[in-house]
């Protein structure tokens, strides 16, 4: 089929590429000339494991091609795909819409012939509803500019695999025609078994938000539960096991540590909430504010760690941050906890050195005070305390002895709970782990 991607952002791009990938002849389109011909020449602006292959592999078969044209866009497809940002606003906890916005009012004057526009973006419900009003008053084909919303379902890290081998397939319609053309976008997925839920406009754009609600809501439960732990003497991590044997809660997501951040999670919850008031039913999600409460403590908490265990004074002491991305497999630094944790100690006057094995220059554009050391090694060497912050693999396999011969004082925060706690306290290590207190 004939489809364009408009926004070339992270859902934007791994989208075009796996579409192409696919078998469809993609048009990309962005207002970034710089971006877009970088593109063109198979540059990522950001980093994502396998991306950079299928976007080579699409480039070449020349199926894919990207442009800041909207008519090219209009002229060279007939179902377009709306991926762009949804940022948190300024000064408010609802959503930006602007780009979703500018994206409808600049595409729909060059719709001329029946066309369906397909939302991927995550928006509050009832934007498709007015979208589709906006589109067909500004098409020249009018009426037969259909819209439909199709949620995106990306982990970061994991996004080609999550776009070509999806868990399920969500499509919102309000036509069978749509529904018709969506299956032959999605036919190979659909043949390889993937599901697929149909539902209506309303219920398609809950279904993102939704289910990051229930996912913020299961981690910050667990480190709410870690809270209590540490104040106990409990093992979060123990208690985590007994209670994800229970089928009706399960493992996953049960990991107690820093909480999560990033682009997505933290800004859905805070405008699903906003949208909820908007709509007269704030107390329904009010809970929401109790889940962002939490997972904002984490961090906090990890920081009160490190200064307990610098004698309540970090003034002057070199602190080394493993990790800046939110997430390992990523250099996305939106709402990083460990960066944060990094300003944190800063603030408090220590010396931070940073160093995370792909958000190096995204981190240094958010805090260009800290110091940034190219391997763990350089990062560690004469630290006084040692933040564990993002799992990455490198650092889960870290040598607790030879990291002791290049520190100054071996203290290490483990704000992920990934390293062997009796092994690094054996090897002559203070070691704290949320959730499980203190052992050397």
């Amino acid at each position: 089929m004939r489809i364009s991607v408009i926004g070339t952002g992270y859902l934007g791009v791994t989208h075009a590429a796996c579409m192409a990938d696919l078998g469809h002849d993609v048009i990309g389109i962005d207002i970034d000339a710089e971006k877009v011909a970088a593109l063109n020449e198979g540059v990522l602006p950001f980093h994502e494991p396998e991306l950079p292959q299928v976007l080579q592999r699409a480039l070449a078969s020349g199926r894919l091609t990207f442009t800041t044209s909207w008519s090219q866009v209009a002229q060279s497809a007939d179902v377009h795909f709306l991926c762009v940002g949804t940022p948190q606003q300024p000064n408010s906890p609802a959503a930006d819409l602007s780009q979703v916005n500018g994206a409808i009012a600049a595409l729909a004057p060059h719709l001329d012939r029946p066309t369906l526009v397909v939302g991927k973006s995550t928006v509050p419900v009832g934007t498709a509803q007015r979208l589709t009003a906006e589109l067909q008053a500004s098409a020249p084909a009018g009426s037969d500019v259909h819209l439909a919303w199709n949620p995106e379902f990306l982990r970061e890290g994991h996004a080609v695999a999550d776009t070509l081998e999806p868990d399920r397939l969500v499509i919102g319609v309000t036509a069978r025609s749509d529904e018709a053309i969506l299956r032959e976008v999605y036919d190979k997925l659909l043949r390889a078994s993937v599901p697929l839920i149909v539902a209506d406009l309303p219920t398609a754009e809950l279904v993102k938000t939704a289910a990051n609600a229930f996912l913020a809501t299961k981690i910050s439960f667990i480190n709410a539960m870690a809270e209590l732990c540490e104040a106990t003497g409990a093992d979060v991590s123990v208690l985590a096991d007994a209670i994800g044997q229970d089928e009706r809660i399960g493992r996953r997501f049960l990991n107690a540590g820093l909480g999560f951040g990033g682009g997505c999670l933290p800004k859905d919850i805070r405008a699903f909430r906003a949208r909820a008031s908007e709509l007269g039913v704030g107390d329904a999600l009010s809970f929401l504010d109790d889940v962002d409460a939490i997972n904002q403590r984490c961090r906090t908490r990890a920081v009160a760690a490190a200064l307990t265990l610098c004698a309540g004074s970090l003034k002057d002491k070199k602190a080394a941050v493993l990790g800046a991305a939110f997430k390992p497999d990523s250099d996305d630094v939106r709402d990083s906890p460990a960066l944060d944790v990094a300003r944190e100690l800063q603030e408090l006057g220590a010396i931070v050195t940073i160093y995370d094995p792909q958000a190096n220059s995204t981190a240094a554009q958010r805090l260009p005070s800290a110091t940034y050391a190219d391997s763990t090694q350089e990062a560690v060497s004469g630290a006084e305390v040692v933040l564990l912050l993002t799992e990455w693999n490198e650092f889960r396999s870290l040598d607790p002895l030879t990291l002791k011969d290049l520190v100054a004082q071996p203290i290490m925060i483990d704000g992920r709970n990934v390293l062997d706690r009796q092994l690094w306290a054996d090897s002559g290590w203070t070691i704290h782990s949320l959730g499980r207190g203190t052992l050397s």
